[in-house]
């Protein structure tokens, strides 16, 4: 167990698109380490790209945050409103020997990076300006601010939490820049500036970002400071182990709101994505928080499976109260809510709900059934209106109509016991009159239990919805 007092952890997204699955499973990893751990999780904005940072953009990452129940623990930090602070710390990098003023011509280093990279051959800065003197007039002239790698450093390497040690050749590393010409401080450098100010002790992030690390152990080491500990995570595949495409899953969190997934469901299935506890696919988020540890996250690139995350969707909707679905559906959208409350009771919606969650993978689809099954006359597919347009069906429909009528006893058992004798009388299977029921209650022949609808929706609408149908089939119009 890690000090718990001291760990502090951080997410930090930059508001320039909206939050992906990806995102949000560094996000989750990071909140979930801070708890099991009793320590602290933050976030940061890294906002300094001025063109594509928004603040639409920001709101829905905050509002993706928020549904998924994962806000920070202390006020966000936002990286802009420390671009002075960042110059000071640069100023004493340069004042200790460790940066230097770079002033060659950024066109003239893009070309002989042209050259090189046409040559097969990777790009390093031959260090022009490395022991250049300069004065005080030299600096009003445009130029960067470089980063003095150490020479003859060797390896460097650091211990990575879940790859073990990770190591490069420190002549692979030319003197990168810090400071743009332009005054704006480069990633590199910013996150070190920023995570030092944070009291950051854990960098937990994508494997993506594995090359950046040495060269930030540099800086914190320049700055002599202590240099937290990292873990990447893998990266997230495709189904074929591509990496991801919008056909696969790098759609924002939102989207995925959108169409009724649940925020339990893309918790536990994005921790599933990567970690495990033995077999165990299922959580709470309680138990997440007790197992959760790095021993347990693979190295190696986690399918993205939209059947599994449906599935498990399913799993977690059938779980759901009425009470419950109702707040996950205002969640989802005030005006499905509303319509639902005014079409249905209470009483049957618990009928409705417990019908249309059997089989639903997505809460839209259950909202979606719902608000049309109380639709009247109900919505009939012209096509398969003719596959029925029969005369038998006419009179199986009829049949069955005259016995409901007949009936005050809506319950499973009597309706099945009326159904059983009309479709004998007809030398047919209950199976050929439930179809056909079906359509005529909700306009489609794939639908929970007819009994149940026909209970819900109480005998005269439901002798009104067959009426209906019969009228439809016996018109040749």
């Amino acid at each position: 167990m890690t000090d718990n007092k001291k760990i502090r952890v951080r997410f930090a997204p930059s508001p320039t698109g909206h939050l992906h699955i990806g995102s949000v499973r560094v996000a989750i990893f990071n909140w979930l380490y801070a708890r099991h751990n009793n320590g602290t999780y933050l976030m940061r904005v890294e906002d300094t790209d001025l063109q594509r940072s928004t603040k639409e953009f920001l709101n829905s990452q905050l509002d993706s945050l928020s549904w998924l129940n994962i806000m920070p623990d202390e006020p966000i930090v936002y990286q802009m409103s420390r671009v002075e602070e960042h110059k000071k710390i640069v100023q004493k990098l340069l004042e200790s020997g460790d940066a230097y003023p770079c002033f060659c011509d950024p066109e003239e280093l893009d070309k002989k990076r042209a050259e090189r990279e046409a040559l097969g051959r990777a790009y390093k800065y031959e260090g022009t300006c490395r022991n250049k003197k300069y004065t005080q007039e030299d600096l009003q002239k445009p130029h960067a601010i470089r980063f003095k790698v150490p020479e003859n450093l060797g390896f460097l390497e650091f211990d990575d939490m879940i790859r073990g040690v990770v190591r490069v050749e420190s002549d692979q590393l030319d003197d990168f820049i810090i400071l743009r010409r332009d005054g704006a401080p480069t990633y590199n450098f910013v996150v070190v500036a920023d995570d030092i100010f944070m009291q950051i002790t854990h960098v937990i992030r994508g494997e993506d970002h594995i090359s950046n690390t040495h060269k930030q152990i540099l800086i914190y080491k320049a700055l002599n400071t202590q240099i937290p500990k990292f873990a990447h995570l893998p990266l997230i595949l495709g189904a074929a182990g591509n990496k991801l495409s919008k056909r696969d899953a790098s759609v924002s969190v939102q989207e995925y709101k959108s169409q009724g997934f649940l925020a339990d469901t893309i918790f536990n299935y994005l921790v599933r994505l990567g970690w495990s506890h033995g077999d165990q696919e299922l959580f709470t988020r309680e138990e997440m928080v007790k197992y959760f540890d790095f021993d347990h996250v693979g190295k190696k690139g986690a399918i993205f499976d939209i059947k599994k995350l449906e599935w498990m969707n399913g799993v977690y909707l059938r779980a759901l109260t009425t009470d419950q679905l109702l707040d996950s559906i205002k969640q989802l959208d005030q005006n499905y809510f509303e319509k639902i409350q005014k079409h249905w009771s209470k009483d049957q919606l618990n009928l409705l709900f417990d019908q249309y969650k059997q089989r639903a993978v997505k809460l839209l689809d259950i909202i979606l059934d719902i608000i049309s099954f109380a639709n009247d006359p109900v919505t009939l597919d012209l096509n398969l209106i003719e596959k029925w347009r029969t005369e038998k069906t006419v009179d199986l429909l009829t049949a069955f109509l005259l016995e409901l009528k007949k009936t005050n006893d809506l319950s499973h058992d009597n309706l099945l016991q009326l159904a059983t004798a009309v479709v004998e009388n007809f030398g047919l299977k209950l199976v050929n009159l439930a179809q056909i029921l079906r359509l005529a209650l909700t306009g489609k022949i794939f639908s929970p239990g007819v009994f149940e609808l026909i209970n819900i929706l109480g005998k005269d609408r439901s002798a009104s919805r067959i009426s209906f149908l019969i009228e439809k089939l016996k018109d040749n119009n």
